[in-house]
Order: structure tokens, then C-alpha cells, then sequence
């Protein structure tokens, strides 16, 4: 299954469209957050893909759940995400 997330806020340059895919066997949760004014988070299951607009200059960060706090486990430049 595929995920689609939110666009880019209207104040931003157009985006890059991107893909991200969870090959972990457990859930992870998604974060774009080194944008400024611009936020995002999602949880994503085994198996599913993210599609999704970014700043070229953005970074998605992947987090693991861990007794009871999510670790921050890998983080990909969006501009390597990119998706034509």
C-alpha cells in the first residue's frame, strides 16, 4: 500500500516528489522537520511506500520504536528520495 502525504505549504518553491520504502519488519515513524515552519510525521507499516513533496534541501529521518521512545535509526537527504 501506498502512502501519500500533504504538499509543500504554498510559500515554499516547488518540491521535488519522492519515495521512500519501509523494507524494516516493524513500523517506523517518519520525520521532515529541519524545514523551517514546515513539519511533518507519519507512521509507516512493513511493506509500505511513502510518496511525498520535499524541499530538495530537506531530510527524512527514520525513527524506531524502542522501549518506549522512538530512535532516531537513518536519515536520507530528500534530493537522493527523488522520484520522477
Amino acid at each position: 500500500m501506498t502512502q501519500t502525504l500533504n504538499s509543500l505549504p504554498l510559500n515554499y518553491s516547488p518540491g521535488i516528489l519522492c519515495i521512500y520504502s519501509n523494507h524494516r519488519n516493524q513500523v517506523i515513524i517518519v520525520r521532515i522537520s529541519n524545514i523551517p515552519e514546515w513539519y511533518f510525521e507519519r507512521v509507516v507499516f512493513p511493506g509500505e511506500q511513502l510518496l511525498f513533496e520535499a524541499l530538495p534541501e530537506a531530510y527524512l529521518e527514520i525513527y524506531r520504536g524502542d522501549q518506549n521512545k522512538a530512535i532516531l535509526a537513518e536519515k536520507f537527504p530528500c534530493s537522493k528520495l527523488q522520484t520522477s
